[in-house]
């Protein structure tokens, strides 16, 4: 795909003895150190970007939660993509703005 995506990844990690806000914090500051444009919500965080490279980042998530003491994380994802046109956050907000 060659235009620009919109990626919302939802995880939901299950842990002992760690809150999963703690796991979630660390997935969010993977994201944001990505370079990828991203907007955190409250129940999902929104991707918008080149397909690959935020496959390439939830991959790094999902490590990341393990690694940050997850036994297992259910993702969730929405993929929004179009033929010959970007996807952007911008004008699914902008009326909201």
């Amino acid at each position: 795909m060659k235009n620009k995506v919109n990626v919302a990844i939802q995880i939901l990690p299950t842990a002992e003895n760690i809150h999963s806000y703690k796991i979630i914090d660390a997935a969010i500051q993977v994201i944001q150190e990505s370079g990828i444009k991203f907007m955190v919500c409250p129940f999902e965080t929104v991707l918008e970007g080149d397909y690959d490279q935020i496959m390439e980042l939830i991959k790094k998530v999902q490590v990341t939660c393990f690694e940050n003491g997850a036994s297992e994380i259910l993702a969730n994802l929405k993929i929004h993509s179009r033929i010959n046109q970007d996807v952007t956050i911008e004008e699914k907000m902008e009326k909201y703005g």
